[in-house]
């Protein structure tokens, strides 16, 4: 016999959907979004990217392989919920350490499963992301839509994940030294950095470029993060500053906050991207990458027109720009995750190609 529903959500519109709870018990006000990837439930709940949104997972269930320590992108989780249709709270997988839940209780990130989410995430297909209410059954469609109404969503979100001091990330055979900006780095950029021998100095997201040039890094790295980039324009003046001194990187966040810094425009999607699969174009080589994503903004494509970036990558879904550089000034971005391994080999070169513009880079200092 099934147990009575005791958890649902209410979204803006007034549609309701009932489920159970797991995790925290509270009540979350955030933004909705879907994510189609099969696994990676515990990389999505721990990266910081999703401050303030509450995911629902399309595939159904959730929950099967548990926690592993090593997997996590940030210690301290800040995703605003978790919608799923099924809910394993018993694990199997040797390299599990505690369940789903658990996790999310200790968190205080609330949970809910039971719910259709396939009919939940072509509602946000079709209508778009919007605010949603996670709360107790009881609670009525109109006290709900009333909250809603008198609630925002918070925005600015970097300075809340990202480090408040720098720190030291050493690669085992050190060669090349990055200075990575934190505007909600996830761990696993830093790691495979790490394996291509470069050691990370990670900064806050406010970092000076005095305080950056003071550290004499080979390469600066600009790292993913949550909400618009134009909520964080001192990063976007530090990157000015930066640019043409040193080979640059930006990877989501990164990307969009290079293309402000010059001088194109982002856009707030109707939904983002947020999946495994993506096909994007690497218009170099012609061939297709298969990418992981996760973002509500993207790069107007018109407004590299004028500026110094050109475009290197293309989604083949909707056509939106997933990669730029510029030569002269030795920089380039991707929209998508490559430190993500979507596929085997697919985006592991972008990273091959950031060390060999260092090396050139530090090449060219010797020579001067």
């Amino acid at each position: 016999m099934m147990k009575d529903f005791d958890r649902k959500i209410i979204l803006e519109d007034g549609q309701e959907y009932y489920g159970y709870g797991f995790g925290a018990e509270k009540e979350s006000i955030c933004e909705i979004v879907f994510n189609t990837s099969m696994v990676g439930y515990q990389e999505i709940l721990s990266d910081p990217s999703y401050t303030y949104q509450a995911v629902v997972m399309t595939y159904p269930l959730i929950g099967n392989y548990g926690m592993a320590e090593e997997d996590y992108e940030t210690a301290h989780p800040t995703i605003g919920g978790l919608i799923v249709r099924e809910y394993n709270d018993e694990p199997s997988n040797f390299r599990s350490r505690e369940t789903l839940g658990n996790v999310m209780k200790r968190y205080d990130i609330p949970g809910i499963y039971g719910v259709d989410t396939r009919k939940l995430a072509r509602s946000i297909r079709d209508l778009g992301s919007r605010k949603v209410l996670i709360t107790d059954r009881k609670t009525s469609l109109e006290e709900g839509l009333r909250r809603l109404s008198e609630s925002t969503v918070p925005q600015g979100a970097v300075p809340l994940v990202s480090c408040s001091t720098k720190a030291v990330y050493p690669a085992e055979f050190p060669q090349y030294h990055v200075a990575a900006i934190d505007c909600g780095i996830k761990m696993n950029i830093i790691r495979t950095l790490n394996r291509k021998n470069c050691k990370v100095t990670v900064v806050p997201w406010n970092t000076s470029a005095e305080e950056i040039d003071s550290l004499k890094p080979d390469g600066i790295f600009i790292s993913n993060g949550p909400g618009d980039p134009e909520d964080v324009p001192q990063v976007v003046e530090t990157v000015k500053a930066l640019i043409g001194k040193y080979p640059v990187f930006g990877i989501c966040l990164g990307h969009q906050i290079l293309a402000l810094a010059y001088g194109a425009r982002t856009y707030k999607m109707k939904f983002g991207h947020r999946g495994g699969n993506h096909p994007v174009k690497n218009l170099h080589t012609g061939k297709i990458e298969i990418t992981s994503q996760n973002h509500s903004y993207a790069v107007k494509n018109s407004s590299l027109e004028g500026t110094d970036l050109s475009p290197t990558h293309i989604n083949l879904l909707d056509n939106t720009i997933e990669g730029m550089e510029c030569t002269r000034d030795r920089v380039f971005s991707v929209q998508y995750h490559p430190e993500s391994a979507p596929g085997p080999h697919d985006s592991g070169y972008l990273f091959d190609w950031f060390v060999e513009i260092m090396k050139e880079g530090r090449k060219d200092a010797e020579t001067n």
